[in-house]
């Protein structure tokens, strides 16, 4: 079982930065894949992007070229760098282990508290 803190949150204005970070302890040497979801409100959880221990990342196209994830296996943490932030990027962000079926990454673990990100001027 593996179990994980997020932290790192925040609120920022428009065009600003954040880093989150994921602490992730437990049964670390099961880790195949992990994620960054967030959840606004009203809205489902979404994967916004994902890192295998063989290094394939992807992102979610609203991201892309804003937001980096990289991972840190000595410290057992995953970072999420948010630049250039928009108030659409407003949600609660969680990480997660994940597994992969039928094509599509799926939460594995437990959720976290998660930490919430607030972009407005």
């Amino acid at each position: 079982q593996v179990h994980v803190v997020e932290s790192g949150g925040g609120s920022v204005q428009p065009g600003g930065s954040l880093r989150l970070s994921c602490l992730a302890s437990g049964s670390t040497d099961s880790i195949r894949a992990m994620g960054w979801y967030r959840q606004a409100p009203g809205k489902p959880r979404e994967l916004v992007a994902s890192i295998t221990t063989d290094g394939d990342i992807n992102y979610e196209d609203s991201v892309k070229g804003r937001f980096t994830i990289f991972r840190d296996n000595a410290k057992n943490t995953v970072y999420f760098q948010m630049n250039s932030l928009k108030p659409e990027d407003t949600a609660v962000y969680y990480c997660n282990t994940l597994t992969k079926i039928t094509g599509r990454w799926l939460p594995l673990g437990d959720w976290g508290q998660g930490t919430q990100v607030t972009v407005s001027s």
